[in-house]
């Protein structure tokens, strides 16, 4: 060994967790930025607000991830609350006033604050049942994941290969496969419509103010629901994962700067930022680095190509307008299986809970809208009260 070289300090290159962040803020970005735009529309938002939006998150997300990771030296990524996008498109018929949803925004990062800084109310939220939480999460993918079907029959010439691509990628390579969806997907827009998708449209970076308007029936259908699908889906697994690759996850910290930023970005179109967990092992697992000690380069470089990406949100603004909406669902609905799988399983693994967490599923999938607060909600609600019965007539007897 030559004189002077430390037999560890540089066995590992640091290309590796570079690569890694890359990667998993393209796949992030990719698998489900559609998702995003279409519960934004879903909700009121206009093309520009859209837009908007999705900068906005991108720069949010991206600069938790590169300022915590760097002062903790934990891999800690951020992503948006993808399940709370899909809970936007779920409740459409709430609101058509993006100000109205945009008051929700900030109500549900203001709990997120509260979580952070009050240790019993994040006790609390932990101990919501899982079956419950999970349920209504499945109630929320469900609409999302039937449109894949609906796209194959209704406009099968373009649903159909996007389709078969996902599942063949699925098998052979499972992290590419939506966003290979997604780039057929355009690749079958610009041949059906040339170049037009693009007239018009503002493609340069810009940020839309939009003022709050605060409705009651709009703040408990949307913040609620936003509020526990970001922690039970995205904050307490996006720490448990951290957890289980051995790191300390700044569980605090996190907390109080995404909900504080969330907040202020909810008044620029952005939906809440959390935790990541579909892609936080990509940061903090071995494919990042061997060495741990270095892992936390990982998000420090995916939180850079996020503010990269995000200038690209006008683009991807007018690619998804100018997509048939139901082919944007079924991208979406592709990008969201895994998930809805993985909250079937979870509501239904404890059979005493079983009732409880179907009616959770079934009232939430319903799309009931009773007295203008929507059925993410009144499914929690019912599943609750179904808990509490079934569990108080077992203790009596």
């Amino acid at each position: 060994m030559p004189r002077g070289t430390s037999p560890r300090k540089h066995r590992y290159p640091i290309v590796q967790p570079i690569i890694a962040g890359i990667v998993a803020a393209i796949t992030g970005f990719s698998s489900s930025f559609a998702i995003v735009l279409a519960g934004l529309a879903a909700v009121g938002a206009t093309n520009s607000q859209a837009a908007s939006g999705l900068l906005v998150i991108c720069v949010v997300q991206g600069m938790l991830s590169i300022i915590l990771s760097a002062i903790y030296r934990v891999p800690v990524k951020f992503a948006w609350s993808t399940p709370g996008a899909a809970l936007l498109v779920a409740t459409s018929g709430v609101t058509g006033r993006f100000a109205e949803a945009v008051a929700a925004f900030i109500v549900a990062a203001a709990l997120i604050v509260l979580v952070g800084l009050w240790p019993a109310l994040e006790r609390l939220i932990t101990r919501i049942p899982r079956p419950i939480s999970s349920a209504m999460l499945a109630g929320i993918l469900l609409p999302l994941c039937l449109a894949p079907v609906k796209a194959a029959v209704a406009i099968p010439l373009l649903a159909i290969p996007v389709i078969l691509v996902w599942l063949v990628l699925y098998r052979l390579a499972p992290r590419w496969a939506v966003p290979a969806a997604i780039v057929l997907t355009g690749v079958l827009l610009a041949t059906t419509a040339g170049s037009g998708w693009l007239t018009g449209a503002h493609l340069a970076p810009q940020v839309v103010f939009v003022a709050p308007v605060f409705d009651f029936r709009v703040v408990v259908s949307l913040a609620i629901p936003l509020f526990i699908v970001t922690m039970a889906g995205q904050n307490i697994p996006g720490a448990a994962i951290l957890n289980n690759f051995g790191y300390q996850a700044p569980v605090r910290s996190a907390l109080v700067s995404s909900g504080i930023l969330s907040g202020v970005g909810a008044m620029f179109g952005g939906i809440t930022v959390n935790f990541a967990a579909l892609t936080q092992a990509l940061t903090a697992g071995p494919e990042a680095s061997p060495d741990r000690s270095r892992r936390w380069i990982a998000p420090v470089s995916a939180g850079g190509t996020y503010i990269a990406l995000g200038l690209l949100a006008g683009v991807a603004t007018a690619f998804v307008a100018a997509s048939p909406p139901l082919l944007i669902e079924a991208v979406a609905g592709l990008a969201l299986l895994s998930a809805l799988i993985g909250a079937v399983v979870a509501a239904v693994e404890d059979a005493s809970q079983r009732l409880a967490a179907v009616l959770t599923f079934l009232v939430t999938a319903s799309g009931i809208v009773v007295g203008g607060v929507g059925s993410a909600f009144w499914g929690l609600l019912v599943g609750a009260l179904v808990m509490l019965w079934l569990g108080w007539r077992r203790r009596a007897a």
